[in-house]
């Protein structure tokens, strides 16, 4: 059983929700991502998703924009990414650690090197914004085969043909844009949300987590009622960019634990 798997058995099994968080990889220094990494896990997240900075990062709004724009100026690629989740498994081995980003990284390097990577230094999957489903089924194979989890995001406009293709070849959980926008941006309609999840878990067996636009304690609990995780990011990098690099860690292991509590309320 996948690091994934056994996290969201083991919250079942206590009826609590994932807490998924996102930082970028880099922002606001290279130094500090693997100290943001524990912090995270610190204040409470069961899943890790490193961003892989990119500069055309389609589905994020201007915060996180922001944050691949900053880690991109200290020169960090994919490969410090996989030193990095390194660097965080020499002490943490129970947190599972997804890689989020684009394509365009992975097909530098080769989808073959970016899964052995992966593998070697600890990862537990990726998601990848701009490979649909129908068009990466060898490469959610190969995943597959080197017990990595490739997820997939559903959209409010997701037909059910491509809800099935999701179900088909995603793993480790199903990731559902309650917006139809970019990251941080809009308000979230928590019966519309609770009204798409019951329609997807028609086809989809995976846990399934609930992103963009989960900004407080009171919104997350409120998506916590429908969903198996909920997923916050443009958030978290709000507090890096508002504290600064010599507060970020603190300020980002605070915000978590308010998220945790609201939670776990």
């Amino acid at each position: 059983m996948s690091r994934i798997a056994t996290t969201f058995a083991a919250l079942k099994a206590q009826n609590k929700t994932a807490l998924v968080t996102f930082i970028t990889a880099g922002d606001p220094g290279p130094a500090l991502t693997v100290p943001l990494m524990h912090a995270l896990v610190a204040g409470g997240a069961d899943i890790i998703e490193l961003g892989v900075p990119f500069s055309d990062p389609m589905a994020e709004g201007p915060v996180i924009q922001r944050a691949c724009e900053r880690a991109l100026a200290h020169g960090v690629g994919i490969r410090d990414v996989f030193n990095y989740v390194a660097e965080f498994r020499k002490t943490n081995q129970a947190t599972p650690v997804v890689l989020m980003g684009y394509a365009n990284p992975i097909e530098r390097i080769g989808p073959e090197a970016f899964i052995a990577n992966s593998q070697a230094v600890g990862a537990d999957g990726a998601i990848v914004v701009d490979y649909p489903p129908e068009e990466c089924e060898d490469f959610a194979a190969a995943m597959r085969a080197a017990e990595l989890d490739l997820i997939f995001l559903l959209a409010p406009t997701s037909t059910e043909e491509r809800i099935r293709q999701v179900a088909r070849v995603g793993g480790g959980f199903s990731y559902y844009v309650s917006l139809k926008g970019v990251t941080g941006a809009g308000n979230i309609d928590t019966v519309e949300v609770a009204h798409r999840l019951a329609a997807i878990r028609e086809h989809v067996s995976l846990p399934i987590g609930v992103g963009f636009g989960i900004r407080d304690g009171a919104t997350a609990r409120a998506v916590a009622e429908v969903a198996d995780a909920v997923v916050i990011g443009s958030r978290i990098i709000q507090e890096i960019e508002q504290h600064g690099a010599e507060g970020a860690v603190a300020a980002v292991q605070t915000f978590v634990a308010g998220i945790r509590t609201a939670l776990d309320a």
